[in-house]
């Protein structure tokens, strides 16, 4: 039991030394940025996940969002940028968060109502009350409130994933973490 407890101990004293070092490197401290605790040296490349989602640490306001965005690949980068643009023009008051190595987008009282996420070929969006929005996103998912909207390269339509972050915005969110 002891051994159980040392490991889950050092397990945990890594986490919180990840998100301290996340944490500086949110602030400004750009000699910080992504290494491990206790290094010192270059900031390490974020590590790209299966598909190539970036493997960003959890944390709240826009400099996660940022760093998530900095880190997608090649024109998955672009279209991540794109999103987060239309995003916070469509919604001037927008909460931003990284979960689970993905952007979060929220309204304060209500939730999250998106996120998005790397995939080999194509990025998916996930409106998480989106059985509500008219006209519907046009993937389903096993939750019949979510609907997700899978963008491949060489485009989407940026009117209408407006409207649908502009109606999605006014509805209840998701009170997740």
């Amino acid at each position: 039991m002891n051994s159980l407890r040392a490991a889950r101990r050092a397990y945990l004293d890594r986490e919180v030394g990840r998100e301290l070092v996340a944490h500086e490197w949110a602030q400004g401290g750009d000699e910080v940025a992504n290494r491990e605790p206790g290094k010192t040296g270059e900031p390490a490349e974020p590590v790209l996940l299966s598909g190539g989602n970036p493997q960003i640490a959890k944390g709240d306001g826009d400099a996660p969002v940022q760093a998530y965005l900095a880190a997608m690949p090649g024109w998955k980068g672009d279209l991540g940028r794109r999103l987060d643009g239309i995003i916070a023009r469509t919604v001037p008051d927008v909460k931003k968060a990284v979960r689970w190595n993905s952007p979060f987008y929220g309204v304060e009282g209500r939730g999250w109502f998106l996120n998005f996420h790397c995939f080999t070929k194509y990025v998916k969006v996930a409106f998480f009350n989106g059985a509500a929005l008219d006209p519907l996103p046009p993937g389903r998912a096993k939750d019949e409130k979510v609907r997700y909207l899978d963008i491949y390269e060489g485009g989407f339509d940026e009117t209408q994933f407006a409207a649908w972050v502009e109606q999605a915005s006014r509805l209840p969110g998701w009170d997740g973490p």
